[in-house]
């Protein structure tokens, strides 16, 4: 499976359990991501996100979107795209 860095995480919300990512590539809902570094090293699928508070579907280079995260990220964190 290959990998492609798409963005970092900026800010983490506890509560919620939300990462706040700065794109640096495209990501859509559906998308496999792989959030390494900074204590965190698993895989998920993004089910749904976020910008400005509102649900998208997708999201643009630049952009920073609130995705739901299983674990904690911290700022910092590489956000990769997995593709089979």
């Amino acid at each position: 499976m290959a990998e492609e860095l798409i963005g970092s995480v900026s800010h983490y919300f506890a509560k919620p359990q939300v990462g706040v990512v700065k794109l640096t590539g495209d990501l859509k809902v559906g998308d496999t991501l792989r959030l390494s570094g900074h204590g965190a090293d698993f895989q998920q699928t993004v089910t749904s996100m976020q910008v400005d508070h509102v649900a998208v579907d997708t999201a643009s280079p630049g952009a920073e979107v609130a995705i739901k995260v299983d674990e904690r990220v911290r700022g910092g964190t590489q956000v990769s795209r997995i593709t089979p």
